[in-house]
């Protein structure tokens, strides 16, 4: 590549971005990444956003599903000083009247926290999946549909995955601590409990949560981004930031070129290339809700009323499941909930790293409507006080980022939508569109290896990864 022009050029150095970079230089192809910003990593960067000395994952904070990516497990990233910490409790849910749910890695732990009736049928719940979960990650991390490998085990998780959430939460629970501790994880997707696969994310972070657990790099999510940088250096790749790309027409001349970018972007940069029967069909493709995140520096830990919440990596601050299902419920239909259900990480209880001596950070955010200008710290914050009374006496500064400064900072999240697109039922099979091959566009030899394509959302590079298998197949061949 050094003597001539790239085969393959790659926009974008996300994770998925540098996941597909990654696979098509392995297979000796010169290949070159270009970044939009000053550093590469997408949602995948960290930076002191409050005081000096105080680190804060700028996008994503905790990575189950990077620890158990099957393509970044194949990588050996820790050759390239990625170091995984596991807190010992990987979520906690306190739910009120000091009541809290947690999960451990151990199912039989885990199982036995929840009590008589509940215990078993977390293990029901569960236990099924656990054993096979790299068979099943290498399953349900492609696109839907496809000839499974393992047929009778994916569809054991299917019959579970497509239901509504809020059907597990209520025929195979009944004790309030389960039933907040499933609806917590569930929340994750962005969905109403309503929704047909509404359980589907839950049950996946649920089974990583204990086959790999929920961790997060030393140093910052920058650190899995230096080890997919060395490891792209080492097999030839390279990458050159603040290098926008504007137009298709822009690029150097190369024989394929790999988008990790929005559909809604790439139909921007190709202009009108794109058949318009292709680009109703990305008009048809909706958003997610948005996000409104808060990074706080603290002089002391968040002060919790539990136990299990002071020793977790993440803590689910919503309260019971009801209130988690009215907060989701209104977000799906344009309103802001007056009590959100927030997504809480404390890095520096095991990272001493990421903050000065005896000083704390904690990672936060809250799901609005996608778009919305609502300031929402208010409310965030009076919610964290309800089970950690006293935690706004010990914040020493926050940075703010809603949907604006969040798309600002990053393209790819437009209107504060995370998951590059919503991850509702027909999204699943039609991501962005409906195809064999969705990462393939219209116009030969380019394709999309961003998270609105197969699997979606989720720091595991395994969008990028398909989309470079896709290319290798059509142009390398």
């Amino acid at each position: 590549m050094a003597s001539g022009s790239p085969d393959a050029i790659v926009v974008g150095s996300g994770p998925n971005g540098l996941a597909a970079a990654i696979c098509l230089a392995r297979a000796g192809l010169g290949v070159l990444v270009l970044e939009g910003g000053e550093t590469p990593g997408g949602a995948a960067r960290s930076a002191a956003l409050t005081l000096p000395g105080f680190i804060h994952d700028i996008g994503s904070a905790i990575h189950p599903m990077g620890a158990g990516s099957p393509f970044f497990r194949s990588l050996g990233l820790e050759q390239f000083g990625l170091e995984w910490v596991q807190p010992e409790i990987a979520v906690a849910h306190p739910y009120g009247k000091g009541g809290v749910a947690s999960l451990v890695r151990s199912l039989d732990a885990t199982a036995g926290s929840l009590g008589l009736r509940d215990g078993p049928a977390w293990r029901g719940l569960f236990g099924p999946l656990i054993p096979h979960w790299e068979e099943l990650a290498a399953e349900i991390l492609q696109p839907i549909p496809h000839v499974p490998r393992h047929p009778f085990l994916l569809a054991k998780f299917g019959m579970r995955a497509l239901r509504p959430a809020e059907s597990i939460i209520r025929n195979t629970f009944h004790g309030e601590a389960a039933r907040a501790l499933f609806a917590g994880i569930a929340a994750h997707a962005f969905l109403p409990f309503s929704a047909p696969a509404s359980a589907a994310v839950g049950l996946v972070l649920g089974m990583m949560g204990h086959a790999v657990g929920w961790p997060f790099p030393r140093g910052g999510a920058q650190a899995i981004t230096a080890a997919l940088a060395a490891c792209l250096e080492k097999a030839g790749g390279r990458i050159e930031c603040n290098s926008p790309v504007r137009g298709l027409a822009d690029l150097p001349a190369a024989r394929a070129i790999l988008l990790d970018v929005t559909p809604w972007q790439f139909c921007d940069l190709a202009g009108d290339r794109l058949p318009v029967g292709y680009q109703e069909a990305v008009g048809r493709f909706h958003h997610a809700p948005g996000i409104f995140k808060i990074d706080y520096a603290l002089d002391a830990p968040v002060p919790w009323l539990d136990d299990d919440s002071r020793r977790a990596g993440t803590v689910h601050v919503g309260g019971s499941a009801e209130e988690i299902a009215d907060a989701e419920e209104a977000v799906s239909d344009g309103k802001i909930p007056e009590r959100p259900f927030i997504l809480a990480a404390q890095q520096t209880l095991f990272d001493s790293s990421r903050a000065p001596a005896g000083k704390h950070t904690l990672w936060a955010y809250c799901h609005i409507p996608f778009g919305s200008n609502v300031d929402m710290t208010e409310r965030i914050e009076t919610q964290i006080e309800r089970f950690a009374p006293g935690f706004r006496e010990r914040v020493l500064a926050r940075h703010v980022m809603g949907p604006a400064r969040l798309e600002q900072w990053n393209p790819n999240l437009i209107g504060g939508d995370i998951s590059g697109g919503a991850t509702d039922l027909r999204q699943l099979f039609a991501r962005p569109v409906l195809r064999a091959t969705p990462y393939r566009t219209p116009i030969r030899g380019v394709y999309l290896c961003s998270s609105s394509t197969p699997p979606g959302a989720g720091v595991h590079g395994m969008c990028g990864f398909h989309a470079a298998r896709a290319a290798l197949a059509d142009v390398f061949a």
